[in-house]
């Protein structure tokens, strides 16, 4: 469990440091009660390394690929850095103290995989990227849904027209995004304007 904390107050003696958390939109008392919890990690986010945000992200995305592969979350880890590097080239790095840069890359490469895999988030896509733009372009190329990560299809942002044969128009200049079924019958039914209010998603110019 990997939950974003905003310090609250503090208080330092000879023995150490005492923290005061808070965690908003998340009641933990079950979970603190049931499983008699006392301990937990922390990272201290100085803004200039990866962030707090970022690392929640990567951390949540690594858990939903290991429950659908079956690899250990630590396990997989590794294996998705190594991918990483491979694909980018860059240096061996941790998530506890990488650059912001660092850390959204990555978080593209474990996306994509989980795309690229059909492997259905616990959470919405676009709350787990720090790149949009690279989200939605890799849901049009898989043709996954940019919201719900199922099987898609391509819905024209930008509406081709009534009467015109969408076999011959060149729509290269037309926004574009990748929606499964229900949700593609949703932003017909709602408005791209509405729809984009909902989910924080929308079309995009693919060449």
């Amino acid at each position: 469990m990997y939950e974003l904390a905003r310090i609250t107050g503090y208080r330092v003696s000879q023995d150490g440091t005492e923290l005061k958390v808070f965690i908003p939109k998340v009641n933990l008392q079950e979970s603190i009660i049931s499983k008699q919890i006392r301990h937990c990690g922390m990272w201290l986010d100085d803004g200039r390394a990866i962030s707090a945000e970022q690392r929640k992200k990567a951390y949540a995305t690594i858990a939903d690929i290991s429950m659908h592969t079956g690899y250990l979350p630590e396990e997989l880890k590794e294996w998705l850095k190594y991918l990483h590097i491979s694909k980018i080239g860059c240096k061996y790095f941790s998530l506890s103290d990488c650059s912001v840069d660092t850390a959204r890359e990555f978080i593209n490469t474990i996306l994509d995989c989980a795309i690229e895999n059909g492997i259905i988030l616990d959470d919405l896509g676009i709350n787990r990227t720090d790149d949009i733009n690279h989200y939605l372009y890799a849901c049009i190329k898989n043709k996954k849904c940019a919201v719900c990560g199922k099987d898609g299809e391509i819905h024209h942002w930008d509406a081709i027209g009534m009467g015109n044969d969408r076999t011959e128009i060149d729509d290269s200049n037309h926004r574009k995004i990748c929606l499964c079924r229900i949700h593609h019958t949703e932003c017909h039914t709602v408005g791209n304007d509405a729809f984009e209010e909902k989910y924080k998603v929308y079309g995009m110019i693919v060449k």
